[in-house]
C-alpha cells in the first residue's frame, strides 16, 4: 500500500481567514436555565491561585482582590472548579 501523497500548494496569509465563521455563542448568551449546581466560592478558604480560572472551560471565573468570583449569568455548572480547587474552596450546591 502506497501512502498518498498531497501536491505542495502556496498560500499566504490573505487565504487564512481572518475570524470564525460561527456566531459566539457560550460567551454572549446567558444560561438558559438549564444548571441544576452551581459553584459558591468561600472567600476565606481560597487562596487565589488561579486554577479554577484556568480550567473553566465557559471562561466564567475571574480574580478580584486575589479572590475566585464566578459569573453565574453564564456559568453551565459543569463542577470542573470544584474538583480543581485543592483547598476545597468551591463547593457546589443546588440551583435555588
Amino acid at each position: 500500500m502506497k501512502p498518498y501523497l498531497r501536491e505542495k500548494t502556496q498560500f499566504g496569509f490573505h487565504d487564512v481567514p481572518e475570524n470564525t465563521c460561527f456566531e459566539a455563542g457560550y460567551l454572549v448568551t446567558k444560561n438558559s436555565g438549564w444548571r441544576s449546581i452551581r459553584p459558591v466560592v468561600e472567600h476565606g478558604k481560597c487562596t487565589g491561585c488561579m486554577q479554577c480560572y484556568l480550567y473553566c472551560p465557559d471562561g466564567v471565573i475571574s480574580i478580584e482582590n486575589k479572590k475566585a468570583v464566578v459569573d453565574y449569568k453564564f456559568c453551565k455548572g459543569c463542577g470542573i472548579c470544584s474538583k480543581i480547587c485543592k483547598t476545597g474552596a468551591i463547593e457546589m450546591e443546588a440551583e435555588k
